[in-house]
């Protein structure tokens, strides 16, 4: 390959969660590096191993673009003076620049002359380049957690002990903080060579894959998805698939090799989950189904290595897994010498947040909640009341203090247990969805209803002390909180006033002392910045969203429709004319100091026709909002224009005569808050 930088950056094994992020900021760096330096190129493959970071660059050119620039200096007057000297502003300009009086020319722009100078600079070697650069595209990572080591003046997400650069098959002695890059690299850390020259990018290639590591990830994941589907068929079953397990085992092996193990029958009985989650949140195993998708007493692993001594791995993984299985089953034994109500007892043993109490306190919150909040919906109070008492139950039960990803889940089986309603038991379990974004959400309206609860109350919470989101700073998760709840609403339809709501969670809070109207606000301009950023991501304009939250609609899932319908309306020729009118109206309607109109005072045609238009109008537009169709409402409102137009031709407004003025501008108010029924269309960017 010619014209290329195989830049490998190699590291102590790092977490396999920051290896996806950690490539795509170092391919954006150095992409940005290449741009910014002229240094054309063709394109970026990147490829990660737990051991390596690796750019391949191809296309890559030789040198930088010449340069040239014609610099704009100081006015003539500014830049000489009455005897013809440059003064001090032009001398500045050149030396800033690095000119001399012979660089330099005027030219006229606008009627007045200018200094100017062409600068030209040739394209430097890109190896000179690349030098500095390929230090600074590692130094501007960025991780949640970094590492210093051995007295360097860097941080990473773990140590680095090599570098390997070649540019079109010559090193590039890049020099990271001692760290001299070659054309060495390693091989598999007991399976390969320790130290291994490499002359071009085949041979970096090809002495990998000799020396046990497969360096393509995509290569990799196919070869693990194959390697765990054959051996679980060989031992009749198949593999119950998650793919950011998949993901995770990818990133720490450098040569996979798939070997299946078993566990004692005894611990089928136990939940499904509870099997599952000590195989895959720890241990990176992949559980085993047969064509039921019950569970059969075997697992997969992936070992980082060949088969040799295949067989004693088998028996290790064995072990672990048994010793954890063997807990999970005491724990399941100890939780049931007891039932919910207990546990929940318990709950004022832990703290949630030492101003708002315990979770025991929390969870008296949420049961007020779900016992004083008054809803249309057709669900069954009595069953959300009891699951909203016993929802945070599990969390001080053993196996929840053991395996935390099982809060919910544990809830739920131990209510089934003890005879719940199923309802009750998935809502216990549903109510922390959705857990992160484009998690399910609950299924049921009693578990949507409770998981609503129950982020309102951490939001209000927190809001009443003072505790928010600042900047990229979300420590509690505030923000999550409140998108679930908006994509509950939306998904759901469920109609909610979000400041009702509010008030009723801040009511719950005795313990501490805040300005409630204030806090009520904050919440409410908190969703509304959220339900932006939902509505934006779903395509809808900015704008549009503004004008939409202007209205008095509180539905979410309603306020989505009729952002849709005018996203789609507004893309229309004669906007602007329509909007520069409907502009005015908004404008001078605030200036109202009445609402009411009195026909007696009319005295031009134009505002008696426009009276009774908008009389027709108003009356059309509530019967198409009440069907919600938006677009007609719009188009409805639309017809107005023309009458608006003549108004504002004929009619001075701002009369000397007080009574006729606030009577125009009563109509004018009249208009703006039919408008406001469907819009703000003031809101609307147009120009």
């Amino acid at each position: 390959m010619n014209n290329y930088l195989l830049y490998e950056i190699g590291v102590e094994e790092m977490p396999s969660r920051f290896v996806e992020s950690t490539l795509e900021q170092l391919k954006t760096n150095l992409s940005n590096s290449l741009k910014d330096n002229r240094i054309n190129f063709d394109s970026i493959k990147t490829y990660a191993t737990p051991r390596r970071l690796v750019l391949l660059v191809e296309g890559l050119a030789d040198k930088q673009l010449d340069f040239e620039e014609e610099a704009k200096g100081p006015a003539r007057k500014i830049a000489v003076d009455g005897y013809g000297n440059l003064t001090k502003a032009a001398l500045g300009f050149m030396r800033g620049k690095g000119l001399s009086e012979d660089d330099i020319y005027f030219k006229e722009i606008g009627g007045n002359e200018y200094l100017f100078a062409t600068i030209k600079e040739s394209g430097k070697d890109t190896d000179e380049i690349l030098l500095e650069e390929l230090q600074t595209i590692i130094k501007s990572v960025v991780f949640p957690k970094s590492m210093r080591w051995g007295g360097k003046n860097m941080r990473f997400v773990r140590p680095i002990r090599w570098l390997l650069a070649l540019h079109n098959d010559n090193i590039l002695p890049v020099n990271l903080e001692g760290i001299i890059a070659s054309n060495k690299t390693v091989g598999h850390r007991f399976l390969g060579k320790k130290s291994i020259e490499v002359s071009s990018v085949e041979d970096y290639l090809s002495k990998l894959e000799e020396n046990f590591v497969i360096l393509d990830q995509n290569k990799r994941k196919e070869l693990i998805h194959h390697q765990i589907d054959e051996v679980a068929q060989s031992i009749g079953g198949t593999i119950e698939l998650d793919e950011e397990l998949l993901d995770e085992v990818t990133y720490i092996v450098e040569y996979p090799t798939a070997f299946y193990g078993e566990f004692d029958k005894e611990y089928i009985s136990l939940p499904k989950e509870v099997v599952k989650t000590p195989m895959q949140a720890h241990q990176r195993y992949f559980p085993v189904v047969d064509a039921n998708r019950k569970l059969l007493p075997n697992f997969v692993a992936v070992r980082n290595g060949n088969d040799y001594m295949i067989e004693n791995v088998k028996k290790g993984n064995e072990k672990v897994l048994e010793a954890r299985l063997a807990d999970a089953l005491f724990f399941f034994n100890e939780d049931r010498k007891h039932n919910l109500e207990y546990y929940r007892e318990k709950l004022s043993t832990v703290v949630f947040q030492e101003k708002l109490g315990t979770l025991l306190d929390k969870s008296n919150r949420i049961y007020k909640i779900a016992n004083e909040y008054q809803t249309d919906l057709n669900i069954d109070k009595e069953k959300l009341v009891e699951a909203a008492y016993l929802s945070k139950a599990d969390l001080v039960t053993n196996m929840v203090f053991e395996f935390d990803e099982l809060q919910g889940y544990m809830g739920k089986e131990y209510a089934k247990l003890e005879g719940k309603d199923t309802l009750v038991a998935q809502a216990i379990y549903e109510h922390y969805m959705p857990r992160f974004s484009g998690d399910q959400i609950p299924t049921s309206l009693e578990a949507s209803l409770l998981s609503i609860y129950d982020k309102m109350d951490t939001i209000a919470g927190f809001f009443a002390i003072g505790i928010k989101p600042t900047g990229s700073a979300d420590p509690f998760a505030l923000r999550r909180q409140s998108l679930g709840i908006l994509t509950i609403l939306l998904e759901k339809n469920i109609e909610f006033d979000i400041a009702n709501l509010a008030n009723i969670a801040l009511d719950q809070f005795d313990m501490v002392e805040f300005d409630k109207e204030k806090v009520v606000e904050e919440i409410v301009d908190f969703f509304n910045e959220r339900t932006k950023y939902i509505f934006k991501d779903m395509g809808i304009r900015y704008d549009v969203v503004d004008a939409v939250l202007a209205s008095d609609e509180k539905n979410i899932y309603d306020l989505y429709e009729r952002a849709e319908s005018i996203n789609k309306w507004i893309d229309r020729e004669s906007l602007t004319d329509m909007l520069v009118a409907f502009n005015r109206v908004a404008t001078l309607a605030e200036k109202a100091e009445t609402k009411n109109i009195d026909e007696n005072l009319f005295s031009e045609q134009a505002e008696r026709d426009l009276y009774e238009n908008f009389q027709i109008v108003d009356k059309n537009i509530n019967q198409y909002m009440q069907a919600k169709e938006y677009t007609k409402s719009l188009d409805e409102f639309a017809s107005l224009k023309p009458y608006i137009d003549t108004f504002f031709d004929s009619v001075m407004v701002m009369d000397e005569d007080m009574l006729v003025r606030n009577n125009r501008l009563a109509l004018l108010n009249k208009i703006y808050e039919s408008m406001l029924q469907i819009c703000d269309l003031s809101k609307i960017v147009y120009k």
